[in-house]
């Protein structure tokens, strides 16, 4: 009885959206990672002068405690798709993404929860994103390369530190816009985050608030095979600080050597991080379902954090496949950290 009770309500429920689509997709992924003198920080938050706390004088207060070097890492993605087109061809998609992390920093498992909803109209080449989005950056060309590892713990964007508009996956994400049209070769890409910043003066009688607004500009070219792309982004910081990022990549694939060029003028206008960043990556196939991977990421700022990584990726077939690698992370203020892991990973 209770097969039956569940296939009827199965079928209204696709009843109900038969003339529309809707579509699961994602991926899992489990195994071991390392990360040298791991360190879980917890932070405390007390009363400042006036006694009474979530009031701008807050005293807040961090101490780190070491944890186990090696954790179990995981990750399960399912993303969620709506999809409706009318007679005129006009494509609507909806997608909320349902994800579950490791704790990196203790190994312990965090629930999973949905993260905020993506609108899509697609028209011919012309597409246009609202709501939880990625900007220009976030969807450019071999921005992110060859990243290695299971957690993709390294990339060629190292040395970036300014903060683009991205796509969240576990958050709300920013309520934004992104604009894309392509013809041919040629794409263009442009997004707009409306957003403000208050700042609390001290007692919390008094606030003041600032425009944050942030927007990006991408171009991509496709030419036999290397692709060239181009975006350039800015932030209204306030009081006179508009920090920018402007990102040139280059990627080309020979038989089964592909690679990537990666070059940033990261203004941050914060002179910790301010400066030129750059990066390459490559993948080989060695056949045998083997491929191989390395990624290299630097800057010349002195908190820009220099990645140095190779991997390997083995095809299992049927959408499995184990993956590992093994880096390093160092930067002029920091100690050097070397990072491992290795499992499998099945899309589905």
């Amino acid at each position: 009885m209770k097969k039956v009770l569940f296939a009827s309500t199965a079928l209204i429920a696709t009843a109900g959206v038969a003339a529309a689509e809707v579509n699961f997709s994602g991926y899992g992924r489990f195994g071991i990672g390392y990360a040298e003198d791991r360190a879980e920080t917890t932070t405390v938050t007390g009363p400042g002068a006036d006694g009474l706390t979530g009031t701008a004088d807050d005293v807040t207060a961090e101490s780190s405690a070491e944890t186990d070097d090696a954790i179990l890492v995981s990750r399960f993605r399912l993303n969620i798709d709506g999809i409706a087109e009318t007679d005129g061809g006009v494509r609507f998609e909806g997608r909320v993404r349902l994800q579950a992390d490791e704790n990196s920093a203790n190994g312990e498992a965090n629930e999973a929860g949905l993260n905020g909803a993506r609108f899509s109209v697609i028209y011919g080449g012309l597409r246009v994103d609202a709501g939880n989005v990625a900007g220009s950056f976030d969807n450019l060309a071999n921005y992110y390369g060859n990243e290695v590892g299971l957690e993709l713990f390294a990339g060629q964007y190292s040395g970036v530190d300014y903060s683009f508009l991205s796509y969240d996956s576990t958050g709300s994400g920013s309520n934004a816009v992104f604009f894309q049209y392509a013809v041919g070769d040629f794409s263009f890409g442009a997004s707009y985050d409306q957003a403000q910043t208050t700042t609390v003066a001290a007692g919390g009688t008094t606030s003041t608030t600032t425009d944050g607004d942030r927007w990006d500009i991408s171009a991509t070219y496709v030419f036999n095979n290397i692709t060239a792309a181009v975006a350039y982004g800015q932030t209204d910081g306030g009081s006179g600080s508009d920090p920018s990022l402007t990102v040139l990549t280059l990627g080309g694939e020979w038989g089964d050597f592909s690679g990537t060029l990666f070059v940033a003028d990261d203004a941050t206008e914060v002179d910790a991080t301010d400066g030129t960043a750059w990066g390459l990556s490559a993948a080989y196939n060695l056949g045998a379902a083997t491929t191989l991977l390395f990624t290299y990421g630097d800057g010349n700022a002195d908190e820009d954090l220099q990645q140095v990584a190779i991997g390997a990726i083995y095809d299992l077939g049927g959408g499995a496949s184990l993956r590992g690698g093994i880096g390093v992370n160092d930067c002029d203020t920091c100690d050097s950290q070397t990072r491992a892991d290795f499992g499998a990973q099945f899309n589905f």
